[in-house]
């Protein structure tokens, strides 16, 4: 009997009525699943349509509308989502208000684009029927999560799209999943490999081989048939994973249970394990955390906070999200972005790698291929590209906030929102400081400042005020190693960007180095290029005789920094503080890792003085 893969992403054809498509409001419905059976490689599926089936939490919170589901071309939003009593998954989507939005919206309108697919990830399924005369496997798919629409060139089924209906005679949904088998017969694998030392048979492999290794198949196919490297290949791995939704402790919440987490309710039950009522008001969140803790195969240490809850998202000015609730914007993030804005590193364009399991290896190319100038008739010597890899292993951050008793009695949808914002704020300040300087001893994740390899500048002996040379040096060792590309930038703490806003580019020239202080996120320049300011950059380091008053000056590509997010938030109350003052300790666990994927990509000058 053939198994089905949990997580197979697939993409289903469906249709739109250019009926509903409404030019005012510039929103389309469109019909995204049914209980059509089809059949495919591995046997027939029926996706079940029961609510209890269908994880609708992804669309519900703003899904996006993508072309050719590229997460990079975004050109509209879910804005409701509903299982019919026919059994028929519908969705209402609306265009934005770019030049590219606009753009696809017209066509829509024109009937140019009437092709729709939507991408979906199975969970499970269960074999209901076999076919003792062709063998034949019937499945239905009893846990489903849709989580993207596109518009589509091609979809997987050319006969239905929009300005037809998915209810006409004759028409059917198809789905389409891209299995590896299905991707390695369509390549035609054997035939390639059977060339041997050919050129475009090594690149073709090493594509399969990395797709295969990384979950990616698909991706890896498109790659092949687009003649494209396999360098290029890892860095889409990457980007990919980094825009990756948290998804490990998703337990399948409905925007209403989500609304109904309270973080002041687990905190309170945790601080008062001997009141009754305490843990009475937080029976739901508890039941919450063990079904995480099922999920994850871990008992929390306090509870843990489903990702369904860190991802939502209640705002001013919606009403059905909380509008009527809330007088201020304190609740204009989720729980996930206050914690991504709040990390300067994140701010440089350090990437995040979330809903992670287990270790991970990310692919790295360490050496490349050689040129050489042959005779005519002539030819060159081989060469190969190097590869090795960068690993991450899950590593424990605490961080701890004191609160009132008094303020975990209140049941204010705004100190709800206070309290998830400080919680951030303190986890992201520890992650800040590890990702930039942690030690990797005493199970610290190694950051920038620690990585060997990275560029040096250095000032003197005993240190020395930064200059603009010095702050053209750490450009030009990133630079001189071809690594002065993507989010590049400097960053520093107060010290020293106080300093370089005194200081003259020449002497006489009136151009200080830093002509501005910071704006609200902490970002200014140095010399016109992007600088972010932050005092989680040390400067207590010692240089010959100037002991703890040194400061770290970095410049590098931050896309090249990872940070890699395990598992989900578990909160605990610290137990041995004293509680005299009349404050609980609350303590927020996250397993996270730091690493640095070129150290080429970054350059540091350790010792720069301030006063």
């Amino acid at each position: 009997m053939k198994q089905i893969k949990p997580g197979s992403t697939a993409h289903r054809a469906f249709s739109v009525d250019r009926a509903l498509v409404n030019d005012e409001t510039r929103t389309v419905e469109l019909a995204f699943a049914s209980e059509t059976p089809y059949e495919r490689w591995w046997g027939v599926e029926i996706l079940d349509l029961s609510a209890k089936s269908v994880r609708l939490g992804r669309l519900k919170s703003g899904g996006p509308l993508l072309m050719d589901h590229d997460s990079r071309d975004h050109v509209g939003v879910i804005e409701s989502v509903q299982i019919g009593e026919d059994r028929v998954g519908r969705a209402v989507v609306r265009f934005g208000k770019s030049a590219r939005a606009e753009e696809v919206f017209q066509d829509v309108k024109d009937g140019i684009r009437q092709n729709v697919s939507v991408g979906y990830a199975i969970h499970n399924a269960k074999l209901i029927e076999t076919n003792k005369d062709t063998g034949t496997d019937t499945y239905r798919v009893s846990d489903w999560e849709p989580f993207e629409v596109s518009l589509v060139s091609v979809p997987a089924d050319a006969t239905v799209g929009i300005g037809r209906s998915a209810e006409q005679p004759g028409d059917r949904i198809e789905i389409q999943i891209i299995q590896e088998k299905q991707i390695m017969s369509d390549i035609n694998v054997e035939e390639v490999r059977s060339a041997g030392a050919n050129d475009a048979a090594k690149r073709i492999n090493e594509i399969l081989a990395i797709g295969k290794q990384y979950k990616c198949g698909e991706l890896a196919a498109e790659f092949v048939q687009a003649g494209r490297s396999a360098d290029e290949l890892k860095t889409a791995i990457i980007e990919r994973m980094s825009n990756k939704p948290l998804d490990t402790a998703d337990i399948g919440l409905t925007e209403k249970e989500v609304k109904r987490f309270s973080f002041l309710r687990a905190i309170n039950s945790l601080a008062n394990p001997g009141d009754r009522k305490s843990q009475e008001a937080a029976g739901f969140e508890r039941e919450c955390s063990e079904a995480v803790g099922q999920k994850l195969g871990r008992a929390a240490q306090g509870f843990f906070v489903p990702n369904d809850v860190q991802k939502r998202d209640l705002t001013v000015g919606t009403n059905g999200a909380g509008g009527y609730t809330v007088s201020t914007d304190l609740l204009a993030a989720n729980f996930i972005d206050l914690l991504r804005n709040r990390m300067m590193i994140m701010q440089m364009g350090a990437q995040m790698l979330s809903g992670l399991t287990g270790n991970i290896a990310i692919p790295r190319q360490t050496g490349g291929a050689t040129a050489y100038w042959v005779a005519e008739s002539g030819a060159p010597t081989e060469s190969t590209q190097a590869f090795d890899q960068v690993t991450m292993t899950p590593r424990t951050v605490g961080a701890f906030n004191d609160l009132s008793r008094k303020l975990l009695l209140q049941s204010s949808i705004d100190v709800e929102s206070f309290v998830r914002m400080d919680l951030a704020k303190v986890l992201a300040l520890a992650i800040d400081q590890a990702a930039i300087n942690g030690s990797g001893a005493s199970n610290q994740p190694t950051g920038i400042l620690a990585t060997s390899g990275i560029g040096d500048v250095a000032g003197g002996t005993n240190g020395l005020a930064p200059t603009w040379a010095h702050i053209v040096e750490l450009w030009s060792d990133v630079a001189t190693a071809n690594a002065d590309f993507g989010s590049t930038g400097y960053l520093t703490n107060a010290k020293v960007a106080g300093k370089l806003m005194t200081t003259d580019k020449a002497s006489g020239a009136a151009q200080f180095v830093c002509p501005s202080f910071p704006d609200a996120s902490g970002l200014t320049n140095f010399g016109g290029a992007r600088a972010g300011i932050s005092n989680q950059v040390p400067s207590n380091l010692t240089k010959g005789s100037s002991s703890g008053v040194c400061s770290a000056i970095l410049f590098g590509n931050f896309a090249d920094l990872i940070v890699g997010n395990w598992g989900t938030l578990d909160l605990i109350v610290d137990p041995y503080t004293a509680s005299t003052s009349g404050t609980v300790r609350v303590v927020a666990l996250q397993d996270i890792d730091i690493a640095v994927r070129h150290a080429e990509s970054f350059s540091a000058m350790k010792d720069a003085l301030t006063a």
